[in-house]
């Protein structure tokens, strides 16, 4: 008997633990709300006035961006002597003018392609070898990347992000 309630009671403790610790950090919901006349809440208006604020000194120096993330991974091979010693995996995103997302995605086999031969050809150089996360390696990388997008994309683009990066050795 003692078996089947130790379990039981640990399951339960443990699920309440859960279910309040997501109580707890759940964030708080937007405030909408709106008096019977019409006004805004004072403390909303003040909030969204401060975040408008801060939005246009963020955008102020280079406009309204989106981003638009690349459908696939880029896997690139680290070879030594003629093997593959390790890979190279990373997640592109871009940062564009708002509105045209269609655009990119129209011209992705070319941006893919022309991301592939940067990414190979830092590979080749050593950039992905010792600390390649160093911020020189990953400035050129990224300098790199925005060129081709520059080039496929004319003034679309704005800048390409690196948003995840891993190398497994093999």
């Amino acid at each position: 008997m003692k078996k089947i309630i130790l379990p039981l009671l640990l399951a339960s403790i443990g699920t309440a633990a859960g279910v309040g610790a997501g109580i707890f950090l759940k964030a708080p919901p937007e405030e909408t709300a709106e008096h019977t006349d019409g006004e805004k809440d004072e403390t909303h208006a003040q909030d969204a006035q401060k975040d408008d604020d801060q939005g246009d000194a963020k955008y102020e120096e280079s406009g309204d961006f989106q981003y638009v993330k690349m459908n696939n991974q880029f896997v690139v091979p680290i070879v030594d002597d003629g093997a593959v010693s390790a890979l190279v995996v990373l997640s592109l995103s871009l940062e564009i003018s708002e509105g045209q997302q269609s655009a990119v995605f129209q011209r992705e086999p070319r941006l893919r392609d022309g991301f592939l031969q940067i990414l190979f050809d830092h590979a080749n150089l050593g950039g992905f070898t010792g600390t390649f996360t160093n911020s020189n390696n990953m400035n050129t990388l990224r300098m790199g990347l925005r060129e081709v997008a520059k080039n496929v994309l004319g003034d679309i683009a704005n800048d390409v992000l690196i948003t995840d990066i891993v190398r497994q050795d093999i």
